[in-house]
């Protein structure tokens, strides 16, 4: 007769946050192992980061169809942006399996971490969302837009000496203290930590890299030289929790107690992730703003011949009339 563990039962069934008490009552073995297979098994779209995702890649899609009505062209590119790496990103480390694992496998929540805070951020402002908006609004909900984007709380937020301070200081308050074990016992805290990695994120890239028209955008040497600035910082973060003498989560993992696991070794690999992830993310993201700046600088080169043009017609018209 097939058995069915009720321990394993219960544990798949309840919600991340009561499966410590559960596996305290009696099976080690009652989480299964972690693996690739279960990243795409173990899907969960009961999150309100699903809402989200749909409302976000509803509203952007509405606004490229509108485009397109009226006949005018959005960037292929940007959609794909937007749509894929930026919501999708999101998706692939909340929804999947990595969101299943993230409360219970410190690497699994790191590379949540890397995508939330750094790489959907990029290609979400790389989209240009707040462009789209502006050009698909009437006016009354475009006036209102353009207020919002250049008040002074998004001013502050956005200014890129105070974006990167949020970005680099907050990683060490929430790992570093007690705040990081109150995230992994609370549903609450932890979906709002996801939350805040993104906004975190966003704030610190969509003035570098993004092409929606912000207030008090840097220009592109001061941009690449604060990007070049943020190279060191996930390095130095992980390497400190690699060479930490205590666990993350204070005995939050330990009382797991997956056999399959060691809290140890897998805060090291933790580390590594955050290390040459960052290091990877903040190089690549440092060669699109370099790239960025030259299309700028043709740009503006064209610009400059187009009116020396203009300016050697108007003169010849001049002499030719005298």
């Amino acid at each position: 007769m097939l058995h069915v563990d009720p321990i394993f039962v219960a544990t798949s069934a309840a919600p991340p946050r009561v499966v410590p008490a559960l596996l305290a009552a009696g099976g080690e073995a009652a989480l299964p192992p972690f693996t690739v297979a279960r990243v795409l098994t173990e899907a969960r779209l009961n999150s309100w980061l699903t809402l989200g995702i749909l409302l976000a890649a509803g509203l952007y899609l509405y606004g490229v169809y509108r485009l397109r009505l009226r006949g005018d062209r959005w960037p292929v590119v940007r959609t794909v942006c937007f749509l894929g790496p930026g919501l999708g990103g999101i998706a692939a480390v909340t929804l999947s399996g990595l969101g299943t694992y993230d409360t219970t496998v410190l690497s699994v929540h790191m590379v949540q971490h890397m995508v939330l805070s750094m790489i959907s951020p990029i290609f979400l402002a790389l989209g240009a969302p707040v462009t789209l908006a502006l050009r698909t609004l009437s006016v009354r909900p475009r006036r209102r837009l353009l207020a919002i984007v250049h008040s002074r709380i998004a001013r502050i937020y956005t200014f890129p000496l105070v974006a990167f301070a949020i970005f680099v200081v907050n990683p060490f308050v929430l790992y570093f203290t007690d705040l990081y074990r109150y995230t992994l016992q609370h549903e609450w805290a932890h979906e709002l930590t996801h939350a805040h990695f993104i906004m975190t994120g966003c704030v610190f890239f969509w003035p570098l890299l993004g092409l929606d028209p912000l207030p008090g955008r840097w220009p592109y040497p001061a941009r690449a030289l604060l990007m070049l600035l943020s190279v060191p910082f996930h390095t130095v973060l992980g390497l400190t929790i690699m060479q930490s003498t205590t666990l993350l989560g204070g005995d939050w993992y330990p009382s797991l107690q997956l056999s399959w696991s060691d809290p140890w070794n897998d805060q090291v690999v933790a580390g590594g992730v955050l290390w040459a992830g960052g290091e990877f993310v903040s190089v690549t993201m440092l060669a699109v703003l370099v790239v960025q700046w030259i299309k700028q600088s043709e740009r503006e080169a064209r610009r400059l011949d187009r009116e020396l043009d203009r300016q050697e017609a108007r003169q010849r018209a001049a002499e030719n009339a005298a």
